[in-house]
């Protein structure tokens, strides 16, 4: 198999020796399939790293009990031990445990910043809350289609609900902007840059129809790094893989970074190696036989 990869120095190691001991990944679009049920190669790739030793840190936009709906029955057997990422890298969960490590959140005054310019906008929005809730506003057809798939979903009327004082209490972890045009989303992230400055928040993009919203210097790439340096893990042995924006802090923080074959075009020049196979089509095996077989 003819590789396209720009290898970094410490990847070129003496055959037998296992370089990498920790590989974190993107769920959607990325690890999972468009069902998001985990495909079988990538379900062998799994059970092949945890005899190898290798560590598998799901991360993910989303929050914990959402990922671990993600891994059922022998895949849940094979993530004990491990650590989830959820809510972009705020949140770290040691898999079985609900109660986050780590935590990170919005301000009541920012989230309804946020919230009223989605309102004028006619957006719809989700509203993650810490708790592993999501309260979604006016969502067409489409992306109630796509959520009927995931626990924890509360849907509302954006007329009734002029600000977020009902979810206050709750603690406001971040707020997605809905667009299935990703070009248009892409123009709207750019003009929302200056009032996400006076915020004090960042923007990303994930699954080619998010904006989100996040507290500022909370992302993937510092939540793993957080992560390696609590298991004494050193950044050259870790593995980012995943296919978005929100996954490109991750990308650039570990010794190696991987996107898959359907990563963005703005992510894929920071990739120090693409895979040939699609995440929807279980890219995972290729990735065990190119970069942790020894």
């Amino acid at each position: 198999m003819r590789w396209a990869i720009m290898c970094p120095p410490h990847f070129f190691q003496a055959k037998g020796v296992r370089v990498y001991r920790l590989v974190a990944s993107d769920m959607d679009e990325t690890f999972l399939d468009s069902n998001h049920a985990i495909p079988p190669a990538n379900l062998r790739a799994l059970r092949r790293m945890r005899e190898l030793g290798v560590l598998f840190v799901p991360s993910s936009g989303r929050w914990y009990s959402s990922i671990m709906d993600n891994f059922p029955g022998e895949a849940r057997e094979l993530l004990e031990g491990s650590y989830v990422l959820s809510y972009n890298g705020g949140f770290i969960n040691r898999v079985g445990d609900p109660t986050p490590l780590t935590t990170c959140g919005l301000s009541n005054e920012c989230a309804n910043a946020i919230y009223a310019k989605g309102l004028e906008l006619g957006l719809c929005m989700h509203v993650n809350v810490a708790d592993g809730h999501v309260f979604v506003n006016d969502a067409p057809a489409r992306e109630r289609d796509y959520l009927k798939s995931i626990t924890g979903v509360t849907h509302f009327r954006g007329s009734d609900h002029p600000d977020l004082s009902f979810l206050e209490e709750r603690g406001i972890v971040k707020i997605l902007y809905v667009d299935w045009d990703f070009d248009a989303l892409q123009e709207l992230g750019r003009e929302l840059a200056p009032m996400a400055g006076r915020l004090g928040v960042e923007i990303t993009f994930s699954s080619r129809r998010y904006l989100e919203f996040m507290p500022a210097g909370v992302d993937k790439g510092t939540g793993l790094v957080r992560l390696a340096k609590m298991l004494d893990i050193p950044m050259s042995q870790v593995i980012a893989v995943g296919d978005s924006a929100n996954d490109l802090s991750m990308i650039k923080a570990a010794g190696l970074g991987i996107g898959v074959a359907n990563v963005t075009d703005d992510v894929r020049p920071h990739c120090d190696a693409v895979l040939e196979i699609a995440g929807t089509d279980g890219a995972f095996t290729e990735l065990v036989e190119r970069f942790l077989e020894p």
